[in-house]
């Protein structure tokens, strides 16, 4: 069973010396490390949670055009990254000491997402180049009150889909073909 998820992602975004300025002060303020490919054939800098333990890092490389991205349109490609947050203070943290001080647009303010994950609390903002960005908290062992609220969420989506026969925590759930099985069904 994997336990890392994904290893990296890299963004090509326009004006790279600024930008790197930018998720410098964010990648900062959220604790990150960040290191840079010293111009080795290609630029990218790239930020990590946990350096140097073997962990996904985000990169940021110099885009051939000079255009931002429209999270709106849900055109091709990424709609989104999500960050981890520590607690649900830092995410209300980072948007009061962060995002509201360096003008970044915020495209939803800090609030629980109880229909995602008992306790699920998040903010979603936009960086320089049109890149949209969350924060997000989800505690190991969400409260009573975490769950109870997820609990209320799923019966009111329930009840503007009628057509669900069975409990959308058994509905949503997908079997992937596994590596043995995936030669017989090709």
């Amino acid at each position: 069973m994997r336990f890392r998820g994904v290893h990296h992602v890299e963004f090509s975004v326009p004006n790279y010396e600024s930008s790197v300025r930018f998720y410098d002060r964010m990648f900062g303020w959220l604790g990150y490390k960040s290191f840079w490919t010293l111009n080795v054939g290609y630029t990218s800098t790239y930020y990590m949670a946990r350096f140097p333990m073997p962990h996904s890092y985000i990169g940021i490389q110099p885009a051939d055009e000079d255009r931002t991205l429209d999270h709106t349109a849900h055109q091709v490609g990424i709609h989104h990254i999500a960050l981890w947050a520590r607690s649900r203070k830092e995410v209300r943290q980072f948007y009061e000491d962060f995002l509201i001080p360096e003008g970044v647009e915020v495209t939803d303010q800090p609030a629980e997402y109880p229909i995602y994950a008992p306790g699920y609390f998040a903010v979603f903002f936009l960086d320089p180049n049109g890149i949209r960005w969350e924060l997000a908290f989800t505690p190991r062992i969400p409260t009573p009150g975490n769950v109870l609220r997820t609990l209320k969420a799923v019966r009111e989506l329930r009840k503007a889909h009628p057509e669900w026969t069975e409990h959308p925590a058994k509905a949503m759930m997908r079997t992937l073909p596994s590596r043995t099985h995936r030669k017989d069904n090709r």
